[in-house]
């Protein structure tokens, strides 16, 4: 009997015994993920009744897959992500300024994980700058891969800048100065209509308020001006009836339809901290949704608890959305939680979402008893610091007692 996913007319069919490939990550990701892996897997023991099991396969990227292999991407790796339809990994190793661009983004162009999904929800108990986190709920669509991490660029010095500059500054009349390193942002009308699809798929689904587009279309143009102009249109001509604009939410016989409207970029970032009861799901092109979804996950906790998927044609990644902390890497302090509430994600991505509450239970509820790693301790009256793995034990204590219901 076969352990892999597949689909039948759009629809995914996921085996009682489902085989997932995982990438342990660098650093602090073999502490992350031997952790979360005992908590994933008493979770679907628990939640099936032992009907159910994942098969985990690792596979290798980064860091170790350069140093067993020579390859900071074996090709090996995308052709098992592809065969599985789903994987998770921790955080990747990426050289700076030299070698490959990033793994990570490396991923998600082979595989053409084109959204990013990063839901954002405070967890009672856990210590927050802001001073209503609560009122943090929202999920952001980025897309992800136009915009600067295209990986279109030239490097200062190299005959194809020269001729780059030489191009712009025929086409604009502009001498840019010397020693110039050049990158192209694009944005196109298919992958913004596209990102902007999930994102309202997403809204009805969950029954969602609204749908904020960001951008800085005020500046960018053609770019980001065209990314807003485009969102709108696909709402407008493919969920008329189920939207209205946010000039038009107040009027009778808009009640119940969700509101799309839009927010520049710079100001979005204010609107987070202010108002952020007023926003639900963001769509945003790929370098806006970078810096917004870390900037909310500091609002609720850090990245710690950040959790986050890639999306693509039948595949997906989901990922500890943290660095890989060499700091602290080895030492069992390492906070496991984004690695489990991205876990939580790939079990509801399959249909498995009794295991994927148990974890988000498990977790809110350990916190709350104040059992928390050492980045989440500060401030926490009375709090009961435990390392990487005492955590994960507590999460499964959780998930076995009779409290779990």
């Amino acid at each position: 009997m076969s352990s892999k996913i597949s689909f039948q007319d759009g629809k995914m069919l996921v085996p009682d015994t489902v085989t997932i490939p995982f990438i342990e990550g660098d650093g602090v990701g073999p502490e992350c993920w031997a952790a979360s892996k005992a908590v994933f897997d008493a979770a679907v023991e628990r939640a099936s009744r032992g009907t159910k099991k994942v098969a985990w396969k690792e596979v290798l990227a980064a860091e170790k897959a350069f140093k067993q292999t020579g390859e900071w991407l074996p090709e090996e790796t995308v052709e098992a992500i592809k065969h599985y339809h789903v994987a998770i990994k921790g955080p990747l190793t990426t050289p700076v300024g030299e070698g490959i661009r990033s793994v990570n983004v490396a991923l998600r162009h082979t595989l053409s994980l084109h959204a990013c999904i990063r839901p954002v929800k405070w967890i009672a108990g856990v210590t927050s700058p802001v001073r209503r986190p609560e009122l943090v709920d929202m999920v952001v669509f980025r897309e992800n891969m136009e915009d600067i991490y295209a990986g279109i660029e030239w490097a200062a010095g190299t005959q194809e800048n020269a001729e780059i500059s030489a191009c712009i500054s025929r086409l604009t009349g502009k001498t840019l100065p010397e020693e110039s390193g050049f990158g192209i942002k694009y944005i196109s009308r298919a992958g913004s209509e596209r990102i902007m699809r999930e994102a309202m798929e997403f809204a009805i689904r969950h029954k969602r308020r609204s749908v904020t587009i960001v951008h800085k279309g005020n500046i960018m143009k053609y770019t980001e001006g065209s990314f807003k102009k485009w969102c709108y249109e696909l709402a407008k001509r493919e969920y008329g009836e189920l939207v209205c604009l946010e000039s038009e939410a107040n009027q009778p016989d808009m009640a119940g339809r969700i509101v799309v409207k839009d927010r520049i970029a710079d100001n979005m970032f204010q609107q987070v901290l202010i108002n952020p009861a007023m926003y639900d799901v963001l769509v945003t092109p790929n370098l806006n949704g970078d810096y917004l979804s870390d900037a909310l996950a500091a609002q609720v906790g850090g990245l710690g608890l950040a959790p986050g998927g890639n999306f693509g044609h039948e595949v997906a990644i989901f990922e500890a959305t943290h660095g890989t902390a060499p700091d602290i890497a080895g030492k069992d302090l390492v906070n496991p939680g984004s690695m489990l509430l991205s876990g939580a994600m790939l079990f509801d991505h399959i249909g498995w979402s009794e295991a994927a509450e148990l974890i988000r239970q498990a977790l809110a509820s350990t916190v709350r008893n104040g059992i928390v790693t050492g980045d989440l301790a500060k401030e926490v009256e009375g709090a009961q610091v435990v390392g990487t793995t005492d955590f994960a034990a507590a999460l499964i204590e959780f998930i076995k007692s009779e409290a779990c219901a």
